[in-house]
Parts: structure tokens; C-alpha cells; sequence
């Protein structure tokens, strides 16, 4: 007898889940375990739906200019400049749309609405084209660049008015028609006192902000861009090595994260309908604290906008625990944020040390070059 020799095929290697994918789950699993606490132990408006779309749309241009930091801190840099943009964009399309800017006979609320719109994306465009040459081609320190970016747009909103501006409806009717339209769901409703279901609502601005997330995670995964933006941020003698033009990528980075601040600026316009020196104040750092919160490493390289998006939901769902809790003071929502940051930093160390990737090293923006 001859023996048959056979050769089984050989069992495919499971890979471990990225670093970027497990802090996202983690981010997810905090944010439903919170918010099933918080229906369970606070119950109140947390039992409706509505609660859920409140969060969107009063968070909707947070998502957003924390979806351009993702991509700018992947990068491995840092843009503090949004949240100035965004209120200076509010200012401009408002006084715009109320005909301070340009003659608006003659001119369809819809082609006005259109045009501030594309205002909006504009101011973004130059912000993102001036300290994206500064940074990228310059080499200009990326927090220098979008803290002086900061002050230019919080500057320029007193220059382009002085007062707050609102836009009302006994002067523009046809336009808050059209920017303040809901999504109204019927079978997501609760029903009022006398029994009658109300509607829950959404805002136009959580589309778009949903659309940019899904928009934003496709590009990081899928194209050649997004693969460059993270091996940049991972390490970027070896993007040089690989051939990847470091330059250009960097300046895209914030590039896009600028016209995302345009967008946001529009979107939060939509939901506050009125122009403010004061609007979006500390927008960065939520912007900051929701992308940290969501698994996007300081360090570069590491990040998820899906997560990111969960990180918004996280600090929004922490500031409505805190207030139904009875502590109002607004302190106690700024304590309860920094020590849900710090235990989310301290989360991602721990784990990326046990994964054998040691302590997250300094950002490049951080670093000191010795000339």
C-alpha cells in the first residue's frame, strides 16, 4: 500500500482589529451604554426620540468642523481656525441674505439662499488656500498659522458689523421658509398632553452633516488621498520614501478642513438664523475634545470620522445628563467635559501600550526643530 499524502489548505490568519476601529467601538459602546443610563436612571425627554434629533440639530456644524480637525490631526497638525471661520461665515451670509451686501431686488429667495451658500464656501476656500501654503509650503507651525487665522476671522466680524444681525420673518419670510425647513417623522412622534402626535423633527443641517461624515469616512478608507493623509500623519520621512508629495498632502488637509468651517458656518446659520461676534464660541475645542473622544490620536495616523461623530454625541449627551441632574451652573459642564477628555486620553495610551504601540508620541506640530 502507498500512502496518499494530502495537503490541507492552510487556515486564514484572522488580523486584528485596527487601532483606529477599536477606539471607535469603544467611543460607540460608551455613548449607547451613557444614553441607556440616562433613559433608565433620568428618564424625561431621554424616552423620546425628538431628545436624539435635538442633539443633531443643535449639534450639527460641531459634527462637521470636528469631521475637518479628524482630518487635519490624522494629518498629524492642528486647525484652531474653524470656529472662527464658522462665525464669520454666519455673519456674512446673514447680512447677505438680509441685502446689506448686495442689492437684493429683483432676486428669488432661493437664488439668494443658492448664493450664500456658495458665499460661504468661498470664505472657507481662502482660508484653507492661505495657511494651507503657509503650513505646507512655508512650514510655518500649523497651531501659529490657525491661531492667527482665529483672531483674522473673529476680527473681520466686527469689521463686517459691529451689531448682531438676525434675520426675521417680518422682513425675510420666503428665506427662513426655506433655510428652516424640517424632516418631520410621524412615527418616531410623541404624543402631546391632549394626545395629539407630535412629529419629530430634523433639520436640513443633520443631513448635510450625516452626508459629509459619510462622505469624509469613504474618502479616508477608500482613496489614495485618504491613505496618504494617514501615512503623513503616521510617519513622514516614510511617506517621503514612499514617494507621497508630503507638501501637497498637508496642504490639502486643511484646505479641506477650512472649506468644511465654510460649510459648518452655513449650517449653523441655518439653525441660529442671525450673525454674532460671540457665535460658536469655543467651537475648536469641542471640535478637539469630540475627535480626541472618538479615537483620533493627537500623535497622527490614527482616526475615524465615524468615531468622531460618536465623540460629538458623547460630550452633547454628558452636557444633558449634567443639566438633568440638577447642576445647572455651567461649570459643571466644563468639569464633566475635561474629565471625560482626560479619561479618554488615558483610555488610548493604555491601549495602545497593551497593543505593543507604546506611549502616543508628540504630534509634528508640537515638536521643536532644532536649526
Amino acid at each position: 500500500m502507498t500512502a496518499v499524502s494530502s495537503t490541507a489548505a492552510p487556515a486564514r490568519r484572522r488580523e486584528p482589529i485596527s487601532n483606529a476601529n477599536l477606539l471607535t467601538c469603544i467611543s460607540v459602546g460608551i455613548f449607547l451604554l451613557m444614553y441607556i443610563t440616562a433613559i433608565i436612571t433620568l428618564g424625561g425627554g431621554f424616552n423620546k426620540p425628538q431628545q436624539i434629533f435635538d442633539i443633531l440639530n443643535n449639534n450639527a456644524h460641531l459634527i462637521i468642523i470636528a469631521c475637518a480637525l479628524t482630518i487635519v490631526m490624522i494629518n498629524g497638525s492642528i486647525d484652531i481656525s474653524v470656529a472662527g471661520v464658522v462665525a464669520l461665515v454666519s455673519m456674512v451670509t446673514v447680512m447677505f441674505l438680509k441685502g446689506k451686501l448686495w442689492p437684493a431686488e429683483g432676486m428669488s429667495d432661493g437664488v439668494r439662499v443658492a448664493l450664500a451658500a456658495c458665499i460661504a464656501l468661498g470664505i472657507g476656500l481662502l482660508f484653507g488656500l492661505v495657511q494651507g501654503a503657509l503650513i505646507a509650503y512655508l512650514d510655518i507651525q500649523p497651531f501659529i498659522v490657525t491661531l492667527a487665522g482665529m483672531f483674522f476671522a473673529r476680527g473681520m466680524i466686527t469689521i463686517v458689523s459691529v451689531d448682531p444681525l438676525q434675520l426675521t420673518v417680518k422682513e425675510e419670510p420666503g428665506i427662513l421658509e426655506i433655510i428652516q425647513k424640517r424632516i418631520e417623522m410621524y412615527f418616531l412622534g410623541s404624543p402631546n398632553k391632549k394626545g395629539v402626535i407630535i412629529p419629530a423633527r430634523m433639520e436640513i443641517g443633520v443631513i448635510v452633516a450625516l452626508l459629509v461624515v459619510i462622505i469624509i469616512a469613504v474618502m479616508l478608507r477608500k482613496s489614495k488621498l485618504g491613505r496618504h493623509f494617514y501615512a503623513v500623519g503616521g510617519n513622514r520621512q516614510s511617506a517621503l520614501m514612499l514617494g507621497i508629495n508630503v507638501r501637497k498632502t498637508r496642504f490639502s488637509a486643511h484646505l479641506i478642513s477650512s472649506l468644511l468651517a465654510g460649510l459648518a458656518g452655513f449650517v449653523f446659520m441655518m439653525h441660529n438664523v442671525s450673525g454674532n461676534a460671540t457665535n460658536a464660541t469655543a467651537g475648536e475645542m469641542d471640535a478637539i475634545a469630540s475627535s480626541i473622544i472618538g479615537g483620533t490620536l493627537l500623535s497622527g495616523g490614527v482616526g475615524n470620522v465615524i468615531g468622531t461623530f460618536f465623540g460629538v454625541m458623547i460630550l452633547a449627551t454628558i452636557k444633558l445628563i449634567v443639566v438633568a441632574s440638577g447642576l445647572r451652573e455651567p461649570w459643571w459642564q466644563t468639569i464633566t467635559t475635561g474629565a471625560m477628555l482626560c479619561f479618554f486620553i488615558l483610555l488610548q495610551s493604555v491601549i495602545l501600550s497593551r497593543r505593543g504601540k507604546g506611549r502616543p508620541a508628540l504630534p509634528a506640530w508640537m515638536k521643536f526643530r532644532k536649526e
